[in-house]
Formats: C-alpha cells, structure tokens, sequence
C-alpha cells in the first residue's frame, strides 16, 4: 500500500516507502490495541546514559558475528581466526533461524562506555613465531581469510556497524561488513580493498587492518525527553597500521604489511578509536534507512514488477477469450445437440469418458501435492507477515525461524490433502530433502565451518519433525480419510479412449517446457535480489515487492497451465494429471538453469567444497520451488477441468 502511495511523492521511494509503512502499522497498532503498547522481542530502544543510575545502560556492547566472503560458501566463526578474544566471553541467545544461518554471536574486546571518546586504545598483540608450526598455522589461516576477502560483522545495539565509502557516481555506499584485510599480489596489482590506499604496494603482501575508527551517532531530543539517547548509527572506518611501539601505540604509522613467506618473527597489535557524535535528525525508528538508501534497486524492482504485469494481463486475455468465447459457444452447441450428433464431434468434449481417469504413480502425485500445499501455505504467511514488518533484517533469524514453524505447523493441511487426493502420506520428499541437508552440513562439518548445525540443534529439528510435524500431518490424513471420496461430474468409461496422433506442440514435452518460460519471466529480476541476499550477504528487506511478484507468480502458473491443458483437450489428449503438475513445476527447471548462470556469471566461488554446497542447496530450493509451482498449477488446472465438465450434458 505504501508503496503506491509513494511513487507519488517527492521524497525518495525506498525512504518514503518505509515512512508510509511504519505510519501505517503505527496507526494500526494504535486502533487495535488503544490500550496497551508493545515492542517486537529484540526490537525494543535501549537508553543510554552518562551515569548508570540514570538509565537503562551504560556500557555500549559491541558484538562480533561470523565472518564470511563472497568468494566462499564456508562461514567462520570470529574465533576461527587467531583475533583478540574477550576475555569474559558471552554469546547472547540465538534463535533457531540464527542457528541455521549460521550466525555465532558473541561479545567483543572492544570495550567502551557511551559519550566516552578514546583515542589509539589497545586491544592486544598477537606474536607469531617463525619457528612455531601452529603459529605458522593460525597466519596461514588468516591469509587465506585476506585472499578471499572475508569480512567481519560487527553489532552494536541490535545494529550493524557500517563501513561507508564513496563509489563511481559520488554514490555513498555503507555496508554492514569490512574486510580483515587484503593481498598484493606477485605482479604488484592490489585486490579487493587494497584498492583504496596507494601506500599498499608491496609485492607479494598482505594487509591487514588491525585498527578501526568507531563512530557512533545517538539521537537527544523529543524520543526521551532529553533525560537519555538511544543510538541511531554506527560506522567504522578500517585501517591498517604498523605500530612503533606496541606498549603505547600512536596509531599513525605505515601500513602494516604481512609477507606470504613466514620467515622472520611477527606481531601484531590491534587497536582501536572510538567517538560520539548527536545527530537529532535520524531517528530510533529510522536509523537503518541510511544502510537501505545505499542499495540503488527500486527501479530496477518496479520494472520487474511492470514486466510481470504484462504477462499476467496477457494470459488473462487468452484465458478470457476461451473462458467466454469459445468454451461457452463450445458448451451451448455440444448441450443442444442429440446423441448422434455429439459422437461425431471432436475436441475436449469427446474424452468425457477419460478425463477423469485416474493417473499413473498417483501416489507419487498426491505426496507432492500435499507437500506443495504445505510450501504454499508456508510462504503466504511468511511472505504476509514479512509485509507488516515483523521480520524485518533487525530481527535477526526471524525470517527462517518463521518459516520453518510454520513448515512443522501446518503438516495437517498437507496429510489432509495427500489423503483426499489418494489416501496416502507425504514423508518421501522431507527424506528427500533432510538427506541432501545432511550431506550438506557434513561437509560444513569437516570444513569447520559456523554454518554447520550443531548435533543438539539437529537433533531438535528432526524432534520438531517426529514429533509434531508427522503426528499433524496423520491427524490431517485422518481427517481427510473420513471424508467421502471426490466424485468426478461425469461418469469414467470402462475401457480407455485411444489417444489420436498428436502434433509436436501437443505432445507432452514440448507442452511442458513451455510451460514454465512464462512464470520463469515473472520473477527472474525478483529472483536475482533473492540470490544476492543468500551468496553475496547482501540485506533483503523489500518484501513488498516479494509479496506482490509472489501472487503475479501464482497467478502465471495457474493461467498458463489452463491454457495449455485446454489445448492438450481439445488435442483429445486427456492424460492431464501429470501434465498440468509438471507444466507449471518446469519454472523450477529454468531456475536451476539460472542459478547456474548466477554461479558462473555474477561470484567468485572458488574450492571444491564451496561448489558443492551451492549446488547441493540450491537443489533443495529447486526442489521446493518444482513441488510449489507444480501444485498451484495442478489445482488450477483441476479446477478447470471440473468446472467445463460439470456443465456439460452427458448421457
């Protein structure tokens, strides 16, 4: 809604889209609870003041949280790498969308309390040992963390601490990770973030940034009555610095250089710079819109958009046109007709008798699409409540942590499904995909990486899968039992129709891949933000737009199975269970296919591993996208059939 609104005004679209947004859930969460007030868990403003007793906090907390790249799949944990460590250690609570994200979260050594500026603080030194192999061990680690350019991910009051940087364009571009460094190579050409100083020019050198200028941005004003402040921005800028004296550093020296040969002794002392700055023009509610401004996609989003629409209003013409046309001119002459008549016509009427037939491996059939209805239900709720903010990037795992409940949840809606459609259960495709994730998070095991989900917690899932998620789905399959059978509007012949010659379009293959071309064009622009979010850490927070491509989607599928179920009919073709789940369920086909292009195209992956994992969970998604868009074209199609064929007059 806001969305709309705002392309009628001035202000920026992305700035004013969130405005609107926030005012609207403002205005609702007055009208519905006039009575009392409530914060999302997490998301809560935390004060601060110069004395404790006066507020909330006193201590500004920085957090750190795994690291990862964008040349690699395998995250790490901050403690992977040999950095300073805190010596009193906590790892606030993680939910389970953290968990299986991977993010490890714990408190930092960088220690600073609020309004306290503090100038070249040591943090530590870490010495290294040319003759030690597991001092040897620990570098060579972090070299390799400079070479592909991981990055840490600082917090700090539920809040990523931001490194911004002007690109091409005068474009100010923040982002919620810097790097641990970066590499000279042999010929002298500086990679990645060695690009931004001209001082890092040693051949064959790697730079690491062992000191940070913290800034942080707090609001004093109207908020909290001038009494506390609350935090609204956090930057960093990185540097790399080589330390004269490593008892009382001064934080001005020559880039600190590290040789890919380990020949000599070495060490290195982390430091840091901390300052606070009022700024009253950004406020609480607002204080990630300057990360968000950063991201230049609303257009690109908005052609997407206009680009499915397009395709939505062209296929429901056709659809309108055999709807109201032919179908219904179809049906009025074939009803008026006497018996002789009407076995000389040829065309969609004529297999009456076998359009209802049931299919082969209809067992199969129904597990997939109770499963898919399960998917369905799953993403429309998710996607629904992502729309009203309540997993939005501040809440962190909450998007994952929803989904999978709501997967356990609603097992009975699937059971129910499965058992209406054939009488069965829909437990091969979970087997399916737990063994891909499995082999999938076995590798992250031997990598050691935080991505691999710890034993407990797998333990936990599959508990939530025995334990609620198949009891639900027997309860729905009880329930779908003890209702009486789908009894088709007409009566099936005993012996099958023999099916004519068909013609290349009307034959099932070429009828299925092209079938999925259109609902792939709906969302491939969609789909790309989607895969940036996922393997190149970038933030999704424009559920708006997801929300709407997500019915566009539906709506493309349902239509364009029609229509070429309709064709296949009229074909005499009436073997259309299968035909019309696989039709609408190849989009996945050309997902995979473009996830592939992405791979090759749009990252840097390198290693083996790295590979294999991003094709083995990009098969899951593929999976779960067939089963999804194969369903809602199935239902579409079974709806149809029923429909056309419940008016007609048959002897």
């Amino acid at each position: 809604f806001g969305d709309f609104l705002c392309e009628l005004s001035p202000v920026s679209f992305m700035v004013c889209s969130r405005r609107v947004n926030r005012t609207f859930r403002r205005t609702l969460l007055t009208v519905v609870s006039s009575s009392f007030g409530f914060y999302l868990p997490g998301l809560a403003p935390v004060s601060f003041c110069e004395e404790k007793s006066k507020g909330d906090a006193e201590e500004c907390q920085l957090f750190v949280n795994r690291l990862d790249s964008v040349e690699s799949v395998l995250p790490y944990e901050y403690d992977a790498f040999d950095f300073c460590k805190d010596t009193d250690e906590r790892r606030p609570s993680e939910n389970l969308g953290q968990v299986l994200f991977g993010e490890r979260i714990e408190t930092s050594p960088y220690k600073f309390t609020f309004k306290s500026d503090k100038a070249c603080v040591k943090v530590c030194t870490k010495s290294y040992d040319a003759g030690s192999k597991e001092d040897k061990l620990k570098l060579d680690f972090l070299k390799k963390g400079m070479e592909l350019n991981y990055q840490h991910h600082w917090i700090v009051d539920n809040m990523p601490v931001t490194w911004c940087y002007i690109v091409e364009g005068n474009q100010k571009v923040c982002n919620p990770g810097f790097p641990i460094g970066c590499l000279v190579n042999q010929e002298g050409k500086p990679k990645d973030a060695c690009v931004i100083n001209a001082d890092f020019n040693k051949k064959n050198a790697y730079y690491i940034f062992n000191h940070v200028d913290i800034t942080i941005f707090y609001h004093s004003g109207d908020e909290t009555n001038g009494m506390s402040a609350r935090l609204v921005a956090a930057t960093l800028e990185p540097r790399s610095v080589k330390h004269s004296n490593d008892d009382k550093p001064t934080c001005d020296g020559t880039p600190m250089d590290i040789p890919a040969e380990f020949k000599n002794n070495l060490k290195v002392t982390y430091t840091y710079s901390i300052q606070f700055k009022q700024n009253d023009d950004i406020r609480w509610a607002s204080r990630w819109d300057y990360i968000l401004v950063s991201m230049p996609h609303t257009n690109i989003q908005w052609f997407s958009i206009m680009n499915s629409l397009v395709i939505v209003l062209f296929l429901s013409g056709m659809v309108a046109m055999i709807m109201l046309r032919t179908l219904h001119k179809d049906i009025a002459r074939y009803n008026q007709m006497d018996q002789e008549e009407a076995q000389e016509e040829s065309g969609w009427k004529q297999v009456h008798g076998d359009v209802f037939r049931p299919p082969r491996m209809g067992m199969l059939l129904s597990v997939f699409l109770g499963q898919g209805t399960q998917v369905f239900i799953m993403t429309f709720i998710t996607l629904f409540l992502a729309c009203l903010g309540f997993l939005s990037p501040a809440n962190r795992g909450a998007l994952m942590t929803c989904s999978v409940v709501l997967w356990v949840l609603l097992g009975t809606p699937a059971g129910y499904v499965s058992a209406r459609l054939y009488k069965s259960n829909m437990l091969c495709f979970c087997r399916i995909v737990f063994v891909d994730f499995f082999l999938m998070n076995l590798i992250l095991w031997v990598e050691g990486s935080s991505a691999a989900i710890p034993f407990g917690t797998l333990v936990a899932i599959l508990a939530l899968w025995f334990g609620i998620s198949v009891p639900l789905t027997f309860v729905g399959a009880y329930f779908g039992f003890k209702k009486p059978g789908i009894e088709p509007p007409v009566r099936t012949n005993q012996i099958p129709r023999q099916i004519p010659q068909q013609s290349f379009f009307t034959k099932p293959v070429p009828g299925i891949i092209m079938g999925g071309i259109l609902p792939f064009g709906c969302i491939f622009i969609q789909l790309f933000f989607i895969l940036n979010s996922i393997w190149s850490h970038q933030m999704y927070y424009m559920f708006g737009f997801l929300f709407l491509v997500f019915i566009i989607l539906l709506i493309t599928c349902s239509e364009a199975t029609v229509l070429l179920c309709y064709f296949h009919l009229c074909a005499e073709d009436y073997h259309w269970w299968w035909r019309s789940f696989l039709t609408s369920g190849f989009t996945a086909v050309y997902l995979f296919v473009y996830a592939v292009h992405y791979f090759f195209s749009k990252l840097q992956i390198i290693g083996v591993a790295s590979t294999i994992l991003y094709f083995g969970y990009t098969l899951i998604m593929v999976l779960i996208f067939f089963i999804f868009t194969g369903t809602i074209g199935f239902f579409a199609c079974f709806l149809f059939v029923n429909k056309i064929y419940s008016v007609l007059k048959v002897d």
